[in-house]
């Protein structure tokens, strides 16, 4: 969940240039004059900087417009894509095969996946997670990176707390994906009231926190009733199956509408058959058909 050696020396030729560059126009750090400097200088002097880059990012248009390293128009473009920067508190939530999660809890919630650059993750924060880091996200070509400076937080999240960004993180998925390049693409900003419906659905705990939303969804679009009752008649399936298979039943089928059974036989053919005689014509695409397996 690294970056290669050649994009990280590359991200660090322009990098540095940059802070160089916004020090030379607001003269924070004495004797700062090239990137090969930054090594006499602690992390806290380096950090004056990269506040006042993030602070006033047009810093990062008037260098790529004078150019001061004569940097190609690729490089130039990777710098001017930094004012596409993300900058916050996150949890770091789980060391992937290809990134590390970083998770913005605050609502709406996102999950970002992010690589490192010299330092692996696990050294950078720690092996214990969830836990809580500040820093900054970078797009880098189509992935997502930290621009290496972290503050960490001592902190130990009770179960109540892991629970809520376990949450917050399936919510995030469900609503924008895992998000691996910046900045957020307009399809992911406008994510579908289906997806949503379904996300909100989910599970017990959502439908008591979101029965508002829920609400709402329908009453704006009548065509997401269907998919309401669909959704919501899993759920329903799931309770049945475990009542109709405790009094002996197997290898059914049934058909419900609004949480009750209405029909029931041995093929998914006969139960179809049922239906048009006894349902609405206008309430029959809500209604669930699910199979009793077993012998």
């Amino acid at each position: 969940m690294r970056l290669s050696k050649e994009d990280v020396d590359l991200f660090y030729k322009l990098y540095l240039a940059l802070l160089v560059y916004v020090n030379e126009k607001r003269n924070l750090v004495q004797g700062l004059a090239s990137p090969d400097d930054f090594a006499k200088f602690r992390p806290e002097q380096v950090n004056k900087l990269r506040n006042e880059l993030y602070q006033q990012p047009e810093l990062i248009d008037s260098f790529v417009t004078d150019n001061p390293w004569e940097f190609s128009a690729a490089e130039l473009g990777m710098v001017t894509s930094w004012r596409n920067f993300v900058r916050g508190k996150f949890v770091v939530l789980r060391y992937l095969k290809d990134y590390a999660i970083f998770l913005d809890p605050e609502e709406p919630p996102k999950a970002y996946g992010v690589l490192a650059l010299r330092a692996a993750f696990e050294d950078l924060v720690g092996s214990s997670l969830p836990a809580m880091v500040e820093t900054v996200l970078l797009p880098f070509g189509d992935r997502i990176i930290s621009d290496g400076l972290f503050s960490t937080y001592q902190v130990t999240f009770g179960k109540g707390v892991r629970q809520s960004f376990n949450e917050a993180y399936q919510e995030a998925k469900s609503r924008f994906g895992i998000i691996t390049s910046l900045p957020l693409s307009a399809q992911q900003v406008k994510q579908g009231d289906a997806d949503k419906l379904r996300y909100y659905l989910k599970s017990e705990r959502n439908r008591s926190r979101y029965w508002q939303e829920i609400a709402n969804i329908i009453a704006k679009d009548a065509r997401l009733l269907a998919l309401y009752h669909q959704e919501m008649g899993k759920t329903h399936a799931r309770t049945y199956g475990k009542r109709l298979r405790a009094i002996g039943l197997r290898d059914a089928w049934f058909a419900l509408l609004q949480g009750m059974i209405i029909a029931g036989g041995s093929t998914r053919d006969e139960v179809e058959q049922i239906l048009p005689g006894i349902v609405p014509a206008e309430k029959r695409k809500l209604v669930y058909i699910f199979h009793l397996k077993g012998k």
